[in-house]
C-alpha cells in the first residue's frame, strides 16, 4: 500500500501556558510574532511564525498541566481522509476522536488527531492535492 498523503511541514504547535501575559509578552515582543487571532471563549492566542503559528493557551484550557505541548500538527497534501486513517490503521496507529473542520496555519481544513508512541498527540491538516 502507497502512503496516501504527503507531510509539507509543520502547521502549527500548542503551548499551555502558566503566564499567557507574559508568555505573549516573548513571543510577541521579543520574537516578533505578530497575533493573527483570539479565541477568547478558550483563552486562545494564535500567533503568525512565517507559514506557520504557535498557539497559547492558559494551562488550564486543554485539562492537563504536564507536558506544556499540548500538540504538534503537520501540514498534509492529500484529501482522502478515510484512505490516510486506513493507511494508519494498517500501520496500528489509531486515530483520535472523528475528523472536523479546524482553523490552522493555512485557514480552515478538515483535521485527525492521533498519537505518535511516546503518546504525544499529533494533528493531520490536510491541505489539499497540491498543498494549497
Amino acid at each position: 500500500m502507497e502512503r496516501p498523503f504527503a507531510v509539507l511541514g509543520l502547521d502549527h504547535v500548542v503551548l499551555r501556558c502558566r503566564d499567557l501575559p507574559r508568555a505573549c509578552a516573548f513571543y510577541i515582543d521579543i520574537l516578533g510574532l505578530p497575533e493573527e487571532r483570539r479565541l477568547e471563549a478558550i483563552g486562545l492566542i494564535q500567533l503568525r511564525a512565517g507559514r506557520s503559528l504557535v498557539d497559547l493557551v492558559p494551562e488550564t484550557a486543554t485539562g492537563s498541566r504536564i507536558p506544556n505541548v499540548d500538540h504538534v500538527c503537520l501540514a498534509v497534501a492529500g484529501g482522502d481522509i478515510e484512505a490516510v486513517r486506513t493507511w494508519l490503521a494498517a500501520h496500528g496507529v489509531e486515530t483520535i476522536g472523528e475528523p472536523a473542520i479546524r482553523y490552522g496555519a493555512r485557514g480552515y481544513a478538515p483535521t485527525i488527531y492521533l498519537r505518535d508512541p511516546e503518546g504525544n498527540v499529533v494533528e493531520l491538516a490536510f491541505t489539499g492535492p497540491e498543498g494549497e
